[in-house]
């Protein structure tokens, strides 16, 4: 009982929110949202995601957040406490070692960051954009273990400093600025001329562009977007005040990640259509769109010094609150679970990062030659955490809350600050039936996209 009345926690709403938000807007947002919505339809999936977002995201969030709060412990000991021992506590470690996989790779992205913003800091537009730079770059070997290293430091420093001090206090401040950053470059990406064909395949439904790679892509991308199924929500419930509303909060984290998925679409959407006159062979570049096209359509603006440090500045801020809320994730399961100190399990979640990020950082360079089911280490590890445990974490949790908790007990976790369950009939209905279902077809497309029986 001592350690659940010592336990840290958020000071209120706005904490939690942006926080959470911090969380939920990483890469995913930035790079991926963009280039899977012009690969997949533009407006349509646009339109898709955001139905998604309403109901399955909504659902999944509620869920994992109601439970940590419930339970004041992260997932292990929320799923051990809800669920008893045995089947259910394995569905919590398997929430719990999905950060522990995530955030050594996550952090080699994040050092590539660090490395781009330094360039253009240095006015060096022209040179990132030069044929050949960013493979000659990730194969260096010892140049990007050190912007890794440099990654890894920042987030593990946050960490040290605990849940108020470090957490709330760099997400506050961090996130205002993010949004900030978003708009005036999405305002700049949208006045280049040619820009506005790009505005209007992005926001504008066409049906003919539907297909069921769109929602199946969707529902993918509902995972990066909104930190479902990996402890996160589970972690920060737990810090969570029973005065806040869990409903209105989850409400903010839904809109603040869908609006900075929007402006990222507006950010490079129109600036590359505008680029490449709508080509849609260089919109689709998937992972190498940061690194190879964005650099690209930013040598040949006429401000692309100043756009490049504002778009890289903007990204490393996501990547940072990302990294700093799935490494939070980590450290209170080994509070939780083994009794560490803070300071020790932050020591040993940063030997994890340095062993396993150094295989993703040198995965391309001299440790190129080791291949996993055909993908380097970095590869490897996000189809690993991303399309197989992700998917399990999330239908873990589904069955969870249907078959043992009971959705009257979320409900009445729910309600605790004394306002209604609004949505109550659309989070029983999904959580039931439409999220394992949807869990499923991600988890199996997944899987047969990576081993070349369907095309994604």
């Amino acid at each position: 009982m001592n350690r659940q009345k010592k336990r840290s926690s958020f000071s209120g709403k706005i904490g939690f929110v942006l926080s959470a938000a911090g969380a939920s807007v990483g890469l995913g947002n930035i790079w991926r949202f963009p280039y899977l919505a012009a690969k997949y339809g533009g407006g349509i999936f646009l339109l898709v995601y955001i139905l998604l977002a309403l109901t399955f995201g909504y659902t999944m969030i509620m869920a994992e957040t109601a439970l940590g709060r419930m339970t004041k412990k992260s997932p292990v000991g929320a799923f051990g406490t809800a669920g008893g021992a045995g089947k259910w506590k394995m569905g919590g470690w398997v929430n719990a070692i999905i950060p522990m996989l995530i955030v050594p790779y996550y952090s080699t992205i994040g050092g590539w960051v660090i490395k781009y913003l330094f360039e253009y800091l240095g006015g060096n537009v022209n040179e990132v954009a030069a044929e050949g730079y960013f493979t000659d770059f990730i194969s260096g070997g010892a140049s990007v273990e050190i912007w890794f290293l440099i990654f890894a430091a920042a987030t593990l420093i946050i960490i040290f400093a605990g849940v108020r001090n470090g957490i709330e206090r760099v997400s506050k401040f961090m996130m205002p600025i993010l949004v900030v950053l978003a708009v005036v470059i999405a305002a700049y990406s949208m006045t280049r001329e040619g820009a506005l064909a790009g505005v209007k395949y992005f926001l504008v439904p066409n049906m003919e562009q539907f297909s069921w790679m769109t929602v199946v892509s969707a529902m993918g991308q509902m995972f990066y977007s909104l930190s479902i199924a990996m402890g996160i929500l589970v972690t920060f419930g737990s810090y969570m005040k029973e005065d806040v509303s869990i409903e209105g909060a989850t409400r903010n984290v839904e809109i603040f990640d869908t609006a900075i998925a929007i402006m990222a679409g507006l950010m490079i959407i129109p600036a590359v259509f505008a680029f490449s006159g709508g080509d849609m062979d260089t919109l689709q570049a998937g992972p190498s769109l940061m690194f190879i096209t964005i650099p690209k359509v930013l040598a040949s603006m006429g401000f692309g010094t100043l756009a490049g440090v504002l778009f890289f500045l903007l990204v490393l801020f996501a990547a940072l609150t990302s990294a700093i809320a799935l490494t939070e994730s980590a450290v209170s399961t080994f509070e939780d679970e083994l009794g560490w100190s803070r300071h020790k399990a932050a020591i040993i979640m940063g030997l994890i990062i340095i062993v396993l990020g150094t295989l993703s950082s040198l995965g391309y360079g001299p440790l190129a030659f080791v291949q996993i089911i055909g993908m380097p280490f970095l590869d490897f590890f996000d189809f690993l955490t991303n399309s197989v445990m992700m998917p399990i974490a999330a239908m873990a949790t589904c069955l969870l809350v249907v078959r043992v908790i009971g959705t009257d007990k979320i409900a009445e976790e729910v309600q605790k600050d004394g306002a209604p369950f609004k949505r109550r009939k659309i989070f029983e209905f999904m959580i039931k039936y439409l999220c394992p279902i949807f869990v499923a077809v991600i988890l199996l497309s997944s899987v047969a996209n990576v081993f070349g029986w369907i095309a994604m």
